[in-house]
């Protein structure tokens, strides 16, 4: 490929990657508050965070980013950039499996443990922050490595607006080529080569929270 080619491609990565933070970091809101309102002792908050989560697990992604970029703004008068949309769309489908983690992950600290932050004195939230937590969160890694992968993937799914990713990009380029198998080769390493390092990321910081713990 030309210089030129390979530019639009690095475009394309640049794009994907941000679209990767923003709602990484969306998701990871998402499930903990969501997470911890599934362990909560109120039946009807209890409730309330497991319908979000079933509704958001039952839609495809791909049709919740039609959703957010076409449906709503008619019905709200207002246009998210293509950016957002996909963050949005991506952060609320993704957070939701998260939720699940969160929780099971809670749900697996020992009774006593809780029990002793009773004892203690402590208050419903210093119990989670000091007790739990602690406790859950580097059990939480490893699933989260997965869920993250799983969303690199899943921003591909953006391109349907248009939206210059890396998979747009390199239908692009494919289109200007005219040939399918050398581009999309290169898309898939780049693809391995960016989960490959949250992978390495991910197990670095499961090894170092667990060295905390222990």
């Amino acid at each position: 490929m030309t210089s030129g080619l390979w530019e639009i491609v690095l475009r394309g990565v640049w794009v994907t990657v941000q679209l990767l933070f923003f709602s990484a970091m969306l998701g990871a809101l998402v499930a903990f508050v969501v997470g911890i309102a599934r362990t909560h002792r109120r039946r009807s908050v209890r409730f309330l965070a497991g319908c979000y989560t079933e509704v958001f697990r039952g839609t495809s992604a791909l049709v919740m980013i039609f959703w957010v970029y076409f449906v709503l703004p008619p019905a709200f008068g207002w246009q998210l950039v293509p950016m957002w949309a996909g963050t949005l769309a991506l952060g609320l489908t993704y957070g939701a499996y998260g939720t699940e983690i969160v929780r099971g992950a809670l749900n697996a600290v020992e009774p006593a443990q809780w029990e002793g932050g009773i004892a203690l004195g402590f208050t419903p939230w210093q119990r989670m922050r000091l007790i739990l937590l602690p406790q859950a969160v580097p059990e939480m890694i490893p699933s989260f490595g997965n869920l993250l992968i799983e969303l690199l993937k899943g921003t591909a799914l953006v391109s349907v607006m248009g939206m210059g990713d890396l998979a747009f990009s390199g239908n692009l380029v494919r289109l200007a080529l005219q040939e399918s198998a050398e581009i999309y080769s290169y898309i898939l390493l780049i693809y391995f080569a960016i989960a490959f390092l949250l992978a390495r990321l991910m197990r670095g910081l499961e090894k170092r929270l667990k060295g905390g713990v222990a």
